[in-house]
């Protein structure tokens, strides 16, 4: 497996670039453990997580990633040059933006959140609502989405990328053509995103690692909170077995956040043309989730305290709800203890310096 860094966005319907703050429990943000990443090692998947599943039609390479890397920051992809893959997911912010919605050209800005690209490489659906099958086809979402990037015509993008020498060089190089089409630059940014990996965290050395001293006391009853079936019940979703953790089920859900508003987000039901997944969107990982605040599709909560809360009263009501979705009671110290166990799922984070661009 190939290490390094990545860039997801949002897509055709409205910006989803990154979401992430830093306390996002209401207090300080948690210490944080980085990772010197260098491109084109092999190894392991980090503590806690699977072999990265790689796409045969795109193989990984040093000289792929190390292009895709540049191209991630370089914000000529966007119409106006104003905007780079890593304006919203900015290492320093958990790779993403720490705001409500994303952001684009112009001054735009989405409908969504734009969740953080730690660990994409798993995923087998890509943006909220899972619009997208595959890295690749994920990345040309925000470079031809006119919120995001504003070049809503590909061809466009790999014409300017040509001209500019010291890509041409290196799309030679990796693709055996020194004028790029399309799909070599998505395939680049793809290669690039499946390198960038976060795990390690407490929970894992706990959980897989077999160090008890890992967690806390508080961290292990939120933990024993989160398996409950009798309370939150957190895990229902929010998988992981004895194995490894992404912390997402993977499926789509409707928990009610923003059907209270005039205009309802449709979510997974845009896609589909089904009603009955009216309001769904995509269960997001909880890894590193005390960075990643703003919470929620609409980034409406700006602290896992008021997560607790909402979910406790049951979610948002509405006649497509989740059935698994009941009201619960916390004390405060088991509220406490339940986010406590979520800052144990900070793991180590890649350390990747902006590269000089071509």
């Amino acid at each position: 497996m190939l290490l390094a860094g990545l860039a997801l966005g949002a897509g055709p319907i409205e910006g989803e670039g990154a979401a992430a703050g830093a306390a996002g429990a209401g207090g300080g943000a948690p210490n944080v453990r980085t990772v010197q990443i260098h491109l084109g090692d092999y190894g392991p998947a980090p503590l806690g997580l699977d072999p990265v599943p790689i796409p045969p039609d795109n193989p990984q390479t040093p000289q792929k990633i190390a292009l895709g890397r540049l191209l991630f920051y370089d914000p000529r992809l966007s119409a106006d040059g104003t905007v780079a893959c890593a304006s919203c997911h900015d290492p320093a912010l958990g790779w993403s933006n720490g705001l409500s919605l994303a952001f684009g050209v112009r001054g735009q800005t989405g409908r969504r959140s734009a969740p953080t690209v730690l660990n994409a490489a798993y995923y087998d659906t890509l943006f909220w609502d899972g619009r997208a099958r595959s890295l690749e086809e994920q990345a040309k979402g925000p470079l031809t989405n006119p919120i995001e990037m504003g070049t809503q015509d590909g061809a466009a993008i790999a014409a300017r990328l040509a001209a500019v020498p010291g890509y041409a060089t290196r799309f030679d190089q990796v693709f055996g053509r020194s004028k790029p089409v399309f799909d070599d630059v998505v395939k680049a940014i793809a290669a690039y995103e499946r390198t960038l990996l976060s795990a390690n965290s407490p929970f894992d050395r706990y959980q897989y690692g077999g160090d008890r001293t890992a967690m806390t006391a508080s961290q292990v009853r939120g933990m024993a909170l989160f398996k409950g079936k009798d309370g939150p019940n957190c895990a229902k979703c929010h998988r992981f077995d004895d194995f490894s953790a992404l912390m997402t089920d993977l499926r789509f859900h409707n928990v009610g956040v923003g059907s209270d508003h005039p205009d309802p987000d449709p979510g997974r039901e845009a896609v589909t043309g089904r009603p009955e997944d009216r309001g769904k969107f995509r269960t997001p990982s909880l890894r590193n989730i005390a960075l990643t605040a703003p919470y929620m599709h609409d980034g409406r909560f700006a602290t896992l305290d008021r997560v607790v809360d909402f979910y406790a009263k049951g979610a948002g009501k509405n006649p497509n709800l989740d059935p698994d979705l009941q009201p619960f009671e916390l004390t405060v110290q088991e509220k406490a203890d339940l986010i406590a166990f979520l800052t144990a799922l900070t793991g180590d984070l890649p350390q990747v310096t902006p590269p000089a661009l071509p």
